[in-house]
């Protein structure tokens, strides 16, 4: 195959997309359930990068990857806003914009 073809291909490809494909593959052959953290569904959901969110929060993006892992557990007012922010997800987006 040559670079430029080799190069035609890779820029083709959707790589997030076959990723998941293979994640949702695999786990339909062992049957095991993943569960989501319920910090990944809010910050998702509200749309905000790690970053974003850690900052909306007022924590560092390892804080909240810890969490987000669940390594740690919120507290004090940065699980009060994820409360908030799992009923309302767009005040976060309102907040960042």
């Amino acid at each position: 195959m040559s670079d430029a073809s080799l190069e035609k291909w890779e820029s083709s490809r959707d790589v997030a997309a076959e990723i998941e494909q293979s994640v949702k593959e695999i786990l339909a052959e062992s049957g095991a359930a993943v569960a989501i953290s319920p910090v990944v569904e809010v910050r998702v959901k509200s749309g905000l990068s790690q970053s974003q969110f850690a900052a909306l929060l007022g924590v560092s993006v390892r804080t909240l990857q810890e969490w987000e892992q669940g390594r740690r557990q919120p507290s004090g007012a940065a699980k009060t806003l994820i409360d908030i922010a799992q009923k309302r997800p767009e005040v976060l987006a309102e907040l960042a914009a």
